[in-house]
């Protein structure tokens, strides 16, 4: 599963530093915070085929449309 076009170039730009991140709905609610030793490599993961990935995770992926 590939992220979208504007998602794509917020994954682009994250840096590859510790810190947190902030998915958003389209109703622009909080939808889950993480925090990560690699943000460009924590979230990017979440958009890429991975058969281990859960039904919840799947899920949650649909839903984001903004990322901070």
């Amino acid at each position: 599963m590939s992220a979208p076009a504007p998602l794509n170039e917020i994954i682009r730009n994250i840096p590859e530093l510790p810190g947190v991140y902030k998915y958003y709905s389209a109703d622009k609610e909080i939808i889950y915070i993480g925090k990560a030793r690699n943000l460009k490599k924590r979230v990017s993961s979440y958009f890429s085929k991975q058969k281990h990935e859960n039904h919840k995770t799947r899920i949650l992926v649909k839903k984001i449309q903004h990322i901070e």
